[in-house]
């Protein structure tokens, strides 16, 4: 009566009292134990089953129920002493061989497990729960093959458990089988639709596929079932992240640690976000946080790592990447991405070991031979550089940055035919993403007797340097509009034919005005494909303005006889490794500083307060034109270049307005230099008047600056 009320402490009560009447009344045991079950008093429960089963020791679903209750305790190795006894009884109980499996699983006994599964399978052959677990044994082992086959069974049998499809979605997952595993997810969803797991799962399988805004809708779904679902809100995280929705990715991430505030995974994701976005301190904390709570994690150092190197702290991403070297001497990225550190520090011979190491790690390392590329076009071993760019295309067909650097690379061997075919990958790259020009007007491909649109796309030193095939197109066509840096403009106009049209950066044109339209730097794929074609144009193509040239030597001579050179140290360029090809004023100064000499500067941007410390420290003066602005009057520079009898100047854009005009010059090279300069940065076959000036070593200027003396 107390059981059927619902009074499960009195009905234990009375059920105790007739056991102690009749101890070996099994009934009533069975009785006592159902309601100690329902009680949730594991610990009576178990006591119960021990002591019917010294009444009764060849009751086998006695000992099946004790150790299933066990199990719920956490004591395997009781649980399965448990299964083999009752099996002992009775050899051909299925749900003994079957439970068995599962405690073995539990324990990580895998093989045994399925061995177990496969009895319990031979007695009951439509045992579907036996198909199932078996499924999720084989899938922890790895045997997908097998596991998907164990599933499917399971499914033949009952054809609609979710949670079957669930996991052979898993499965098929792991196989990068996308398209079955949805319609796995799909077929759960069909049975379940409010499965939160299913839903995540689908979302994790679109994302792996890119299709990241059906990704994000089935992780809201899996939300609106299961709003404290904090996996699915790191999940959620990583897909908007890939989206570049960096700001609701960190929300995301938030969320999942709202609900679970330890986990580090979630920690190093908000990291890699945080990195992205530039916010490298805060990314720092962030995986910090996750060492805090998970300090063996490989992964974590690596991206630790990679955001100390993008700060600028390269000895501390060194020791990271070593930390996450010291827990996975295998892990390859580690080894890749500490090369890179290491080609930043210019120690390239140990950037190049730990390139190597990584390839011998994964063979198939398409980035590690991309960065080694790099690191040996830094030591001017362009022929090993271009086989390594190879081995990484091999691999992976598609990376535009290698084709790119490839380019530069064949580029600066005079391999000019094949190195401007592919510089046209540029427009692939990241940081050209997204900039070609938007036009339903095709290519020109030396179309002839046609209106050419050619856009200017680079910094104004290339658009100098490549302007000077504006006249050989010019030749081939009805009508030329240039659209270029606006202080260009004033020069090329006195430089090439009158009747071209010229536009500032940023003007529209309307596409009825042109046939074709190309960028300037791709007119070089046609007009420069062997080294004899660049004679055309080397000796100069520029002109500039006489008299105010006569008038700008005179003010800077002042009726004095000197020899009048013009100086630039830098550039402003944001380009990858730019600051290496700058050099100290004062070092520059102190070798062309004579008594028959007048320095005169042609750096562009504000260097006034340079000047005033050169002059005061070292009583040194580079003498500035009052008249011309070196920065926004490039006409005007290039008479102030042309009163000079000799230009001194880093590579930048003073040197290719120099070299275009035919003015006499010294370029001051880094030891890694652009492809202009050729393979060994003594060769300048853009312009006769430059002669390169190289550095014998990484970061050292003083052969350079006694060469110059």
């Amino acid at each position: 009566i107390y059981s059927s009320q619902g009074d499960t402490e009195h009905a234990i009560k009375n059920l105790r009292k007739a056991v102690e009447l009749k101890p070996d009344d099994q009934g009533l045991n069975s009785l006592l134990m159902l309601e100690l079950s329902q009680s949730g008093d594991i610990d009576a429960t178990i006591e119960s089953w021990k002591l019917l089963l010294k009444i009764n020791p060849n009751y086998a679903e006695g000992y099946l129920n004790l150790g299933n209750t066990l199990a719920d305790n956490g004591n395997l190795d009781e649980t399965i002493d448990c299964y083999k006894k009752a099996l002992k009884i009775k050899p051909d109980y299925a749900d003994a061989y079957f439970n068995m499996g599962n405690a073995l699983n539990d324990k990580g006994e895998l093989d045994a497990a399925i061995d177990s599964y496969k009895q319990a399978l031979k007695l009951n052959p439509d045992y579907a729960e036996a198909y199932y677990n078996m499924g999720n044994a084989l899938k922890k082992q790895t045997k997908l093959e097998e596991a998907i086959e164990a599933y499917n069974k399971a499914l033949i049998i009952k054809p609609d458990v979710a949670e079957v499809y669930n996991n052979m979605g898993n499965a098929l997952t792991r196989q990068d089988k996308l398209e079955e595993a949805i319609e796995a997810y799909n077929k759960a969803l069909a049975i379940i639709p409010n499965y939160a797991g299913a839903w995540d799962n689908l979302g994790l399988a679109l994302a792996r596929q890119n299709k990241l805004e059906e990704a994000i809708e089935a992780f809201n779904k899996a939300l609106a079932i299961k709003p404290d679902f904090a996996e699915v809100y790191n999940n959620m995280g990583n897909a908007l992240r890939v989206q570049g929705n960096l700001k609701e990715a960190l929300r995301a991430y938030n969320k999942a640690l709202t609900i679970k505030p330890d986990v580090a995974e979630v920690y190093n994701n908000m990291g890699n976000a945080l990195r992205d976005q530039g916010n490298l301190k805060e990314a720092i904390g962030a995986y910090n946080k996750a060492l805090t709570i998970k300090p063996d994690v490989a992964e974590v150092y690596n991206n630790m790592g990679n955001a100390l190197a993008d700060y600028g702290q390269m000895e501390e991403a060194i020791e990271a990447f070593n930390k996450a070297l010291s827990l996975n001497p295998d892990h390859a990225e580690s080894y890749n991405n500490m090369g890179n550190a290491l080609t930043r520090q210019d120690k390239l011979e140990e950037a190049i070991e730990a390139f190597s190491k990584a390839l011998s790690l994964k063979s198939d390392f398409a980035e590690a031979y991309s960065n080694m590329g790099n690191t040996l076009v830094d030591q001017g071993k362009l022929e090993g550089a271009i086989k390594a760019y190879r081995k990484a295309i091999a691999i992976k067909p598609n990376l535009a940055e290698v084709y790119n650097n490839m380019s530069l690379a064949l580029l600066a061997t005079q391999n000019f035919s094949q190195g401007f075919k592919l510089h046209e990958w540029r427009w692939k790259t990241k940081e050209r993403d997204g900039t070609f020009l938007q036009s339903s007007k095709p290519l020109w491909n030396n179309e002839q007797g046609k209106s050419v649109f050619v856009w200017g796309e680079q910094g104004i030193g290339d658009e100098i340097m490549f302007a000077a095939m504006i006249p050989e197109l010019h030749k081939l066509s009805s009508k030329i509009i240039l659209r270029c840096d606006a202080r260009l403009i004033p020069l090329f106009k006195r430089s090439f034919p009158g009747n071209i049209i010229y536009y500032s950066k940023g003007e529209a044109v309307a596409e009825d005005e042109y046939d074709f339209h190309i960028p300037i730097g791709s007119l070089a794929n046609i007009f420069r494909t062997s080294l004899e074609s660049f004679k055309q144009t080397s000796a100069g193509f520029l002109n500039y303005d006489r008299e105010k040239t006569s008038r700008l030597r005179g003010t800077i001579l002042a009726g004095e006889e000197k020899k009048v050179i013009g100086i630039s140290w830098k550039t402003q360029t944001e380009l990858k490794g730019a600051g290496k090809r700058n050099i100290k004023l004062a070092d520059l100064v102190q070798r062309l500083d004579h008594a028959d000499t007048r320095l005169v500067c042609l750096q562009y941007g504000d260097v006034d307060d340079e000047l005033k410390t050169l002059k005061r420290d070292l009583g040194i003066e580079v003498m500035q034109v009052a008249d011309i602005d070196n920065t926004n009057d490039i006409d005007g520079l290039a008479s102030l270049i042309m009163a000079c009898d000799q230009v001194v100047s880093t590579t930048n854009a003073t040197v290719h307005l120099a070299g275009a005009l035919g003015a006499n010059t010294q370029v001051l090279l880094p030891f890694s230099t652009r492809w202009i300069w050729g393979s060994s940065g003594s060769d300048s076959f853009w312009y006769d008047t430059v002669s390169p000036c190289r550095q014998n070593n990484t970061g050292d200027w003083s052969d350079v600056l006694r060469a110059l003396a």
